[in-house]
């Protein structure tokens, strides 16, 4: 069977470097992927193309929309002549780009007669990387997007599912989650299927999507040699071990992480380029992003990956914001910040904190006063943002403002799913819907349960409705994060 998730499945899970092509017809698209993520896409449909993306994603004013013809150049995307001009900024380019490489990838999953090649390459040279997709989270979007095709039951009925791993099991639906149980290897899908009753379309369709998460695999059911029991506890046993390293990792470099420059956490030299900043950067978020860690580990561990994690993103947005890195450069002792900067980070963080009381109690005129006193002291922190342009959401004349500042804090902490649902909240309460639901979906890249997304997609029919849920702005999302 042709189709992409097949390739998906093992191009991330092989960590795969190359180069994918799909063709059907006219439409042809290439997929460029490095270490198993997705990292650019290239298209010759019209709609998918990035100044369309912009446009749609409101990026870009209609006039420089209509002008596009005009910064199109041969030795340039389009993106950097936008930013060139002054048209849209370097991290709209950024989101339109993850935008179009999902988008590029989600239209692939309705065909399964086109052709695809995958070649594998020891690197992309010449091929600008700007961001990654996680492909997981795609492979569950693109197929519970995808009509049933009979293909998939022709593909698997004569194959025996066998539990695998089930470090995606987040992804799964409580029913999606109840099939996965009842798999214990050994039968025929097909016999399976009969046995459980379940609808078409709906078993085959969780079947596949279990397998192109590497939840199930599957051997045709005479080929189930005898103590594959122990290879796959022996598999799984390596994960455990590679897993208790990174925590170790990660926890001794919470010991002294306080102590180091933005340059030592990164791990490079005061005269690196942007380009090096970012390779330093995603090198780390590959490692030390939370969601790299089980769910298993402890809340104090979580908070201290957190810890970790923010220092280094912070590090990376001072160091690539021209500004923001003369200023650090000035101020910054041999190794961390001056007792100066510390008074000024101290002062705004006993403001914001004062202005949590006020939002807690309604006072939100008041709130957003100490809040832009907040941001003005200290730039650098995307919470600060967020409550900012969730207290502005509030007041109907701040509603422009809160947007801008609910995309700082987005463009400041791009993990964070607290600042895409206060986005999407603002987004519903001005009657943006599809905006509001991009959101909602965006948030869930990043939070696969949260609640609050969860349910505002219910309400726009965007997805399962869970009960008994809080909404956002009556939580204390600036406490301890949910997990």
């Amino acid at each position: 069977m042709q189709h992409i998730a097949l390739h998906l499945r093992k191009i991330h899970f092989q960590k795969l470097t190359g180069q994918l092509v799909f063709k059907r017809g006219a439409v042809e698209k290439q997929l460029f992927f490095r270490d198993g993520d997705l990292v650019l896409a290239k298209t010759n449909v019209p709609e998918e193309r990035l100044g369309e993306i912009l446009f749609k994603l409101g990026k870009i004013s209609d006039q420089a929309h209509s002008e596009l013809g005009r910064y199109v150049k041969p030795d340039q995307t389009i993106g950097k002549s936008l930013a060139e001009k002054g048209l849209t900024s370097q991290r709209n380019i950024d989101d339109g780009i993850a935008y179009q490489m999902r988008e590029i990838t989600l239209g692939l999953f309705p065909f399964f007669d086109g052709e695809i090649h995958f070649e594998a390459k020891p690197s992309l040279e010449g091929q600008e990387i700007t961001t990654r997709v996680n492909i997981p989270y795609l492979i569950e979007d693109g197929i519970r997007r995808m009509k049933f095709h009979p293909e998939i039951q022709r593909h698997l009925e004569r194959k025996a599912p066998f539990p695998k791993s089930r470090a995606l099991v987040h992804l799964l639906t409580e029913e999606e989650k109840e099939m996965l149980e009842k798999i214990r290897g050994g039968e025929e899908s097909g016999a399976l299927w009969r046995e459980l009753k379940y609808n078409s379309d709906f078993f085959w369709k969780s079947l596949y999507l279990f397998y192109c998460l590497n939840l199930v695999d599957f051997r045709d059911k005479d080929q189930i040699p005898a103590g594959d029991g122990d290879e796959e506890e022996k598999a799984a046993e390596a994960v455990r071990a590679s897993s208790e390293e990174k925590l170790q990792d990660v926890m001794a470099l919470h010991d002294k992480i306080g102590e180091m420059s933005y340059y030592q956490v990164l791990g490079i030299g005061k005269q690196a380029s942007e380009e090096d900043i970012k390779k330093a950067y995603f090198q780390l978020a590959r490692k030390f992003h939370p969601d790299r860690f089980d769910r298993s580990v402890s809340p104090a561990e979580r908070v201290k990956i957190e810890d970790v994690f923010d220092k280094i993103t912070k590090a990376y947005h001072t160091l690539t914001n021209r500004e923001l890195r003369k200023v650090y450069d000035i101020r910054m002792p041999a190794a961390g910040a001056d007792s100066g900067t510390k008074d000024v980070l101290k002062k705004a963080d006993t403001k914001f904190r004062q202005a949590k009381t006020l939002y807690s109690q309604g006072r939100f005129e008041d709130a957003v006063i100490l809040l832009e006193e907040v941001v003005r002291l200290n730039r650098t922190k995307g919470t600060y943002f967020l409550l900012l342009g969730l207290t502005e959401t509030k007041i109907p004349a701040f509603h422009k403002r809160a947007e801008e500042h609910l995309l700082k804090a987005i463009e400041l902490e791009p993990w964070n799913p607290e600042c895409y649902v206060g986005l999407g909240i603002l987004y519903k309460q001005e009657g943006m819907n599809l905006k509001a639901t991009k959101q909602f979906q965006k948030a869930l890249e990043y939070d696969a349960e949260h609640e609050t997304a969860l349910r505002e997609l219910a309400a726009l029919g965007g997805g399962k409705k869970k009960t008994g849920l809080k909404g956002l702005l009556s939580m204390n999302i600036f406490g301890s994060k949910k997990k």
